[in-house]
């Protein structure tokens, strides 16, 4: 090729990369999953006049919750930031809640919760084991016996 096609075929390359149609950003945050208003925890304000109810939603009673979240809150709490607000431990701890008790998929949570199933991917273990960690000095049961009888063990171990 001579430098006169060459020069021609950056040309059309330059035009054909300036043409290209520029890539619109997403949004952070689809815009119905910015409204806060009609998420789990305000029915869960509502569910306060109705204990029989509270616990058939979180499988707990009102008062178990909130020892479990007065517990379980300084190690999920998280700071908030310029671009959003950080969820907060009571929204966590519900929506993991939730998840264990029923079972739903974290893209079927979304929906009653307002947190992206990716968010919710990492709210939930992060959840969990705050949970273990800080109902950790309450639980008497020896974890390596559990482990011999869920492994179907005759004898559990010996340490």
């Amino acid at each position: 090729m001579s430098t006169f096609e060459d020069l021609a075929a950056y040309a059309v390359i330059a035009v054909a990369i300036k043409k290209r149609k520029k890539r619109r950003h997403q949004m952070w945050k689809k815009e119905w999953l910015q409204r806060k208003r009609f998420n789990h925890v305000h029915l869960l304000r509502e569910l306060e006049a109705y204990p029989r109810d509270w616990k058939n939603y979180l499988r707990m009673d009102e008062k178990t919750y909130f020892d479990l979240l007065r517990i379980v809150t300084p190690l999920i709490t998280k700071q908030d930031t310029k671009m959003r607000e950080a969820i907060t431990p009571h929204e966590k701890l519900t929506a993991t809640l939730r998840y264990l008790s029923t079972g739903r998929t974290m893209e079927d949570l979304k929906f009653s919760t307002r947190i992206s199933p990716q968010t919710l991917g990492r709210i939930i273990p992060e959840t969990c084991s705050a949970i273990v960690k800080a109902l950790n000095d309450y639980c008497k049961l020896v974890f390596l016996c559990a482990l011999a009888c869920v492994a179907g063990q005759a004898e559990p171990p010996t340490v």
